[in-house]
């Protein structure tokens, strides 16, 4: 049985400003504006996620320890389920290219065990978790097809940045 709920038949293509400011969701699930981007919104907020992560780290080292981060992102994780869901059904598309939230805390995810590395390795790591997020191979395919609303938004990028890991482990283990 599939758990997939769709959303309202409304649909916004292109959200604006106005709409992310319309429900503290939307601002959440749409990277702070970072999944306005009319090009590669994905990307954007994976580049958002990046930027972020260091910037955190560096500003509040104290707080963004390894542990804090395994706490933020945790619970980035289920304010996303929320956020994601509330968005895309506010969309009318399950998971709208605006929904950016998924990308941000999967990439914190892989800079949890990247960094402290080379740019080269976090760059490597950046290309690794798009590739993972954009082309799908199995089982995120059918982990995303499998799961609907927000948890199906979330779950998905967190088995690409599982197998970024993997690659890069791998990787590692050969150099």
């Amino acid at each position: 049985m599939n758990a997939r709920r769709e959303p309202p038949a409304t649909v916004i293509v292109q959200p604006d400003s106005s709409f992310m400011l319309a429900h503290p969701s939307h601002l959440i699930a749409q990277g702070f504006g970072s999944g306005l981007s009319g090009v590669v919104p994905g990307t954007v907020g994976t580049l958002f996620g990046w930027l972020s992560f260091h910037v955190l780290s560096s500003r509040w080292p104290e707080v963004f320890t390894p542990a804090g981060w395994w706490a933020v992102i945790a619970l980035g994780f289920l304010v996303g389920v929320w956020a994601c869901g509330k968005t895309a059904r506010d969309l009318g598309v399950a998971d709208h290219g605006s929904i950016v939230w998924d990308e941000v805390i999967a990439i914190w995810l892989v800079m949890l065990f990247v960094t402290p590395a080379s740019l080269s390795a976090q760059l490597a790591a950046f290309l690794w978790f798009r590739f993972f997020d954009m082309v799908k191979p199995p089982p995120i395919r059918q982990v995303e097809r499998r799961f609907g609303g927000g948890f199906g938004v979330m779950i998905d990028d967190i088995v690409a940045a599982f197998f970024t890991l993997l690659v890069l482990a791998i990787w590692r283990t050969m150099h």
